[in-house]
């Protein structure tokens, strides 16, 4: 037998990107681990911390997460592949791996730190990513960072997130919205998501409410603190909630807004777009690479140039819901999972195709 381990290190939540990621790629791979160990002698294992050991089900191993593992991974088998689902933890790979990789997400640091601060994040991220023999990221633009900000010279393979499309899940309405237009943003709600360019922005649109979506945190505390105290009573704060309330806000609202300054990805407004709805997105990092012709953009992050490009735009993506969510049904889980195990099954040296 030979032990493929897909660690999750001490990720803290499954609700945010990172786990949104590791939780959609866990499953597809626990449900190939049946046919991988029986024709080609494979066993899969999740490293994860205790309370979520079973996550996956029966057919895989679980290895739980130690507080020494950072300094020495020792686990009780050789392992032929070490794959690190981001580039967040400290662990790394057991000695004797033969092959280790690691899914970098994004460099973010370098576009919102302070430039001591992000050269700090990115040494910490080479020599971290030294140990590992290959990296997976998620975008052409995340790629071209790190070849560039890490000097990386290995193999660099481009997996796509999938987008779960929730247009046909449960529905919880929101009471205080029903029969009122709003317009929606869903983030942690951090400085980097520029949150509070939409504060300006609602104040121009008083007519229609701003749903602010995400996390229970200090960041949504502070902006709704702010709103409160500009006096905006259409700014609208809903925490921690489940799918069928976000169901709900994506298929009613008039537009997803999300001028972020940094993401290695962006799987809210893909989100969105599995609603068809009209999408409006800043153009930096990620965001134009993801949301292409579907989503319009923001050349500018302030009030005026915002609200310009939301009154023209607007009525023309309103009539083009077909071709949104077509864009977006095109980023599948099972496709992600599928490329992961295509790279596993190189490196094992089973035949091409393997993967169910």
């Amino acid at each position: 037998m030979r032990d493929v381990t897909l660690s999750l290190g001490r990720i803290g939540s499954l609700i945010d990107g990172l786990g949104e990621y590791s939780t959609q790629l866990g499953h597809h791979v626990a449900a190939a681990a049946p046919l991988w160990r029986e024709r080609w002698g494979v066993r899969f294992h999740f490293h994860l911390p205790a309370r979520w050991i079973g996550l996956f089900g029966d057919e895989v191993g679980y290895l739980p997460v130690r507080p020494w593992q950072s300094r020495l991974n020792l686990q009780p088998r050789r392992h032929a592949i070490w794959h690190a689902l981001n580039q967040l933890g400290r662990i790394p790979p057991p000695p004797g791996t033969r092959h280790a990789v690691m899914t970098v997400h994004d460099l973010n640091p370098i576009y919102h730190d302070a430039p001591d601060a992000a050269a700090r994040a990115i040494d910490q991220l080479r020599r971290r990513l030294s140990r590992f023999d290959e990296v997976i990221t998620l975008t052409r633009h995340v790629e071209s960072d790190i070849r560039r900000h890490l000097g990386w010279q290995g193999p660099v393979q481009v997996i796509a997130n999938g987008v779960r499309d929730l247009s046909q899940a449960p529905r919880s309405p929101v009471a205080a919205l029903q029969g009122r237009p709003y317009f929606l943003h869903l983030s942690r709600m951090a400085r980097s998501k520029n949150p509070h360019l939409l504060l300006d922005l609602a104040a121009l649109w008083p007519d229609h409410a701003l749903v602010m979506a995400g996390p229970d945190g200090s960041d949504s505390r502070a902006l709704e603190a702010r709103a409160r105290e500009r006096g905006l009573d259409n700014v609208i704060f809903l925490r921690d909630i489940d799918d069928a309330t976000k169901a709900w806000l994506y298929a009613g609202c008039e537009a997803f807004l999300f001028p972020s300054q940094t993401e290695g990805f962006g799987l809210p407004p893909l989100e969105a777009m599995c609603f068809g709805r009209p999408v409006f997105l800043s153009t930096l990092t990620s965001l134009p690479e993801i949301g292409g012709t579907a989503a319009a953009y923001w050349p500018e992050l302030n009030a005026a140039a915002m609200d310009a490009t939301l009154r023209a735009e607007l009525p023309r993506l309103r009539t083009r819901a077909a071709e949104i969510r077509a864009h977006a049904l095109a980023y599948r889980w099972v496709d992600c999972a599928q490329a992961c195990l295509a790279l596993y099954a190189r490196r094992l040296g089973i035949e091409a195709g393997a993967p169910p």
